[in-house]
């Protein structure tokens, strides 16, 4: 095997060990490192720009709809959560606490934050006082702790990223449209621009945050045929406001709870990413989050080389003024091939080939990362061919993720069609279900499947419950899941 190949082999085939084809990937492509605290990872700087410019257009789009940033304490004093029961219930197998500090006991445990409701709780009862105060809408982007037994690099860690939106309102009506709006606000970035098909719908009661009144949620079918949780937001009722005195003077005088709202999305959109789109050669970054979007890569003997690399300079000039996110590998100590490969398997969209003949006809070779698509374009054209070609990358990521998506989603009528599909292929299940905790809680003992959501868009509507055969209350989505 030639030498600029061989490194390939280094990754596992997805047909062969999916997990370890991943764990292979995030290493090889340089996004991150185990650290010395279980559960825990390190982002490298190409693993955390993906998430900054997650965090840059996402939060370009909170601020479209009102929201402003702001920081909490990452310290939970325990009583408070103790204010709410489901949420501590819900919470306290995965909370860490902190017990001593400055060599002294602490009167009360504090929690490392699982995530933020309470803490925002307490705040919002002191801001709030008047209908004048209201709606309050914030978001905070922070580190969370959650003590999971199993972890997976940036899709379930003991300690990851996120943001957290929380607003108060003055009734259901408009924090009920709170809800909606940040769902489609989450459905609408990863479709538009992590290329990741989603189905949108309303958790079961048993799937639900917890505390919550109601949970919605978005669903995104992995290679493997498992499902990620890649958002979610809660219709929160008064639950929070009453445990926490949050309460402000109606229009009327009267002295009323508010309506809150949270919602949220993580770092493990980064591994949902990874999972919709790589292949067996690596990543397949989705141009609009990609640390770099367009790889240069000069060729030709060494007595063209200085006129080749400095033509390329002048163009990565052009594509970096107009926004490009670009680099240059000039090295002559590994062979253009061998770079062909490495930026492939690291995701880069696309690739710019220019050598002497390129040169001599004021063109270069653009070559896309999912098609393999070669196209020689115009250098006077440059910058408008690359952001097309761009553009074309995102539009068929999508659409094949969309593509393997239907070519695994069931529709079954039986349990044991259920644990066919479940046990023979893999993908995603739509049954009926009757509304019983014991009729979904079956399911999953039977099959390992969890209901994923009630999607709002169906596609048809099921009539009787997969397991006791009753009249069927809802259509829903089951899958094994992350």
């Amino acid at each position: 095997m030639s030498k600029d190949k061989q490194f390939v082999t280094e990754i596992t085939p997805q047909g062969e060990d999916f997990s370890r084809w991943y764990i292979d990937v995030i290493k090889k492509a340089d996004l991150m490192d185990y650290s010395p605290v279980r559960g825990c990872i390190v982002f490298k700087p190409d693993g955390f720009e993906i998430w900054e410019h997650i965090q840059e257009e996402m939060n370009r789009r909170f601020k479209e709809t009102g929201h402003r940033n702001a920081y909490f304490p990452l310290f939970i004093p325990e009583s408070f959560f103790q204010k709410e029961k489901e949420h501590v219930e819900g919470f306290n197998p995965e909370l860490p606490w902190v017990t001593e500090a400055g060599g002294d006991k602490l009167e009360e445990r504090l929690a490392i934050r699982p995530t933020s409701e309470t803490m925002i709780g307490h705040m919002y009862s002191k801001w709030i006082q008047s209908y004048r105060d209201l709606p309050v809408l914030i978001n905070q982007w922070a580190n969370v702790v959650r003590w999971e037994k199993r972890t997976l690099p940036f899709i379930r860690t003991s300690e990851f990223l996120w943001q957290e939106g929380h607003t108060a309102h003055e009734n259901e009506a408009e924090a009920r449209e709170e809800t909606m709006q940040m769902l489609e606000i989450y459905r609408d970035f990863v479709e538009g621009y992590l290329a990741i098909p989603v189905i949108t719908g309303q958790k079961t009661p048993s799937e639900r945050f917890a505390g919550a009144v109601d949970t919605y949620s978005i669903e995104a079918m992995m290679k493997d045929g498992r499902a990620v949780q890649a958002g979610t937001s809660h219709y929160l009722g008064t639950k929070f406001a009453v445990a926490f005195e949050i309460q402000y003077l109606s229009r009327d005088n009267n002295l009323e709870y508010v309506h809150t709202t949270s919602w949220g999305t993580s770092t493990r959109m980064i591994g949902s990413m990874i999972m919709v789109h790589g292949d067996d050669r690596g990543l397949a970054l989705p141009p609009k989050v990609a640390p770099t979007q367009v790889i240069m890569i000069p060729i030709g003997p060494p007595k063209t080389r200085e006129a080749v690399i400095a033509r390329t300079d002048e163009l990565f000039k052009e594509l970096k003024s107009a926004g490009i996110r670009v680099r240059v590998d000039d090295r002559s100590d590994v062979t253009p091939g061998w770079k062909f490969n490495e930026y492939e398997m690291r995701g880069v969209p696309v690739r710019l080939e220019l050598g002497p003949r390129d040169m001599e006809n004021g063109v270069c070779v653009l070559v896309s990362r999912i098609s393999g698509e070669k196209k020689i374009v115009q250098q006077d054209r440059l910058v408008e061919e690359v952001e097309t070609m761009l553009q074309q990358v995102h539009n068929e990521m999508f659409e094949r993720a969309l593509k393997f998506r239907e070519e695994h989603f069931y529709s079954v009528e039986t349990l044991d069609e259920m644990k066919a599909a479940m046990e023979e292929k893999r993908g995603f299940a739509l049954a009926g279900w009757c509304g019983d905790d014991a009729c979904e809680a079956q399911v999953k003992e039977e099959t390992g499947a969890t209901s994923r959501n009630i999607p709002f868009e169906p596609g048809e509507t099921k009539k009787t419950c997969i397991c006791c055969g009753k009249p069927a209350q809802h259509t829903v989505v089951f899958a094994k899941a992350y």
